[in-house]
Parts: structure tokens; C-alpha cells; sequence
């Protein structure tokens, strides 16, 4: 329709249906197929009760569709395996009816229903930890997402240690922000040291609260520098800068894997801002306790257990 009220020839020849009512010709599906092409271009996040006990939480809401946990996961991987088989790229984040509810009651959300549950996902999805799927069966995907998720925390919770330690009263250094700095340079250090290799660290310090463990897998070649995931560097620069601003018992584990020899172990202990190498005895002991129970366990065949090395890092200025 024009301005006047009176279709005029101009817009009967523009309209696309009138040509096809006049000529027979299909109508143009190019945006349906380009929407198609769009969509695979758009990620997409599933939230997954992963525990049990988390799955039994949200059954308390009646527009929760699931009653068994295990039929619940095969539909999960089911689905994944649409999204892959479609050219979908998605990932998994773990989700939590406890801060479920918390974000329901902060937004005023019903939490009994898909809406809110969707819009909590989006939520975890743009500020917490997700695992992309690729095709991997769930059994292995679901153990790397707590994995993910528990260093998530430990090292937040480690950062807030740190900042609410303040500026020194005497020289008004920020205590965390020298300690990180302290933890870094050992940790490098203790790299540099260890040559060429596959390495393994795992580093574990004893808070006023609770244990602290952050892992670290680094690769390097001879005469190169350590290849570093920033995220797994900083998470343990992060828990051993917190051993070393508290002066906390603790130590790191660092195992080398190189082609055609045993896996080497070597091991130290925190003290004062310097990491002190342990006996051959110490690390076989450190490394054949299960750090959960306290508990012996067996050796693994194939592992050499070695003293720690001394890594060149100079002596700490006073600790404040």
C-alpha cells in the first residue's frame, strides 16, 4: 500500500508472492538456509546435575521433568550427540541448586520453572567455568568439570586469602601482592630447573580453614622455555603465594616424564618463602600418602622417587 491507500503497479511487481501466483516460480528459500547456516555459528551451554544429590534438590520443582538421575544423564548425552551430529558447538557447566536458588531469589525469578532455569545457565555460562563438548562420552567429560570447577574456586577462595591481608604496617607493601610475585618467581625457577620434559606439579599448602591444591602440566624442550597454560600458572603462583604470605605448612610435588626412562618424583617443602628439597625417603612418603585419608598407598611400578633439586632461587627478603 502506498501513502494514498491505492496499490499501484510499482508495488504489485516488488511483491514477491504475486509474482509467484503469477508465474509459478518458488518463492526464494535463501534465508531459511542462511538462518540454518546462522544457527550452527551460535554456541550454545547445557547446565548438568552432575551429583546425585543435586539432581534429588531440583526434583523438588514441579516443572522438573526428570525423576532418575541415570535416565537423566543418557538423555544429556543424547542430546549432545544431536547438537554434534548437527554442527552445534556446546558446552557443559555445572549446575548448582543451591546458587540456583540464591540467583532465583536475587532476580525474583520463579525458580520453578525452564525460564529461570535456562536463564541461571546463561548466567554460569558467561561467568563460571564450561567444558566444550566434543564428541567425548560423558563419564570422562563430567570428572574434567568438577576438576574445573573445584580449581575454579580453590583459587578464588585463595585470592580473597590474599587481598584481605593488607598493606605491611611498616613499609606499606601489599602482603598478597609480594607473596604472588615470591610464589611466581619460585615457580618459574623450579621450571627452568627441571629441564627438558613433560612435567606434572602439584602444589599443597595447609590453610587456617582447609588444604589447599592446585595443579600445574607444563611441557618443555631443551634449551626452550616452559610451555604454561596461564590459567593452571596463575591458580598455583596463586595457593603457594598463600603458603608463603602465611607461612603455612605445605610443599610441591613435581613429576617429569621423559621418552624411554621412569617417571622421575621429586618433592620439597615450603619454609619461610623458599621451597628446601626432600630426602628421596620424604618424597616416597609424600607421594605414597593418600592426601584425603592419611592412608599408605602402594608405589606406582615404574617410578623413580628422587631427592629435590635445588632450583637457584635466592634467599627471601624478611617474610612481613
Amino acid at each position: 500500500m502506498n501513502r494514498t491507500g491505492r496499490t499501484d503497479r510499482t508495488d504489485r511487481a516488488a511483491d514477491p508472492a504475486r509474482r509467484t501466483r503469477r508465474t509459478g516460480a518458488p518463492p526464494d528459500r535463501r534465508p531459511r538456509s542462511t538462518r540454518r547456516a546462522l544457527r550452527r555459528e551460535v554456541p550454545g551451554t547445557l547446565g548438568v546435575l552432575v551429583d546425585p544429590q543435586d539432581f534429588a534438590a531440583m526434583r523438588a520443582y514441579r516443572t522438573f521433568p526428570f525423576e532418575d538421575h541415570a535416565a537423566y544423564l543418557h538423555e544429556v548425552e543424547g542430546l549432545l550427540k544431536s547438537f554434534e551430529a548437527e554442527g552445534l558447538h556446546t558446552s557443559l557447566a555445572l549446575f548448582d541448586p543451591a546458587e540456583f536458588g540464591e540467583f532465583c531469589a536475587e532476580h525474583r525469578l520463579d525458580p520453578d520453572s525452564a525460564d529461570a532455569r535456562t536463564r541461571f545457565t546463561a548466567e554460569i555460562a558467561a561467568a563460571g567455568v564450561t567444558v566444550p563438548y566434543t564428541g567425548q562420552p560423558l563419564d570422562r567429560i563430567l570428572p574434567l568439570l568438577v576438576s574445573r570447577v573445584v580449581r575454579r574456586a580453590t583459587w578464588e577462595y585463595a585470592t580473597v586469602l590474599l587481598a584481605d591481608l593488607g598493606a605491611c604496617a611498616d613499609c606499606g607493601q601489599d602482603i598478597g601482592g609480594a607473596a604472588f610475585d615470591r610464589a611466581s618467581h619460585l615457580l618459574l625457577r623450579l621450571l627452568e630447573a627441571a629441564g627438558a620434559g613433560t612435567h606434572h606439579i602439584v602444589c599443597s599448602i595447609r590453610s587456617t580453614d582447609d588444604r589447599l591444591l592446585a595443579v600445574l602440566r607444563t611441557h618443555q624442550d631443551g634449551g626452550r622455555p616452559p610451555v604454561i597454560s596461564p590459567a593452571e600458572g596463575t591458580e598455583l603462583a596463586t595457593v603457594l603465594a598463600v603458603g608463603v604470605a602465611l607461612e603455612a605448612p605445605g610443599g610441591v610435588v613435581l613429576r617429569t616424564t621423559t621418552p624411554d626412562a621412569p617417571d622421575r618424583v621429586h618433592g620439597w617443602r615450603l619454609d619461610r618463602g623458599s621451597l628446601l628439597p626432600l630426602t628421596a625417603g620424604e618424597v616416597f612418603s609424600a607421594y605414597c600418602t593418600d592426601a584425603g585419608t592419611g592412608e599408605p598407598v602402594g608405589p606406582e611400578p615404574g617410578v623413580d622417587y628422587r631427592a629435590g633439586f635445588d632450583i637457584g632461587a635466592e634467599e627471601p627478603r624478611p617474610h612481613h
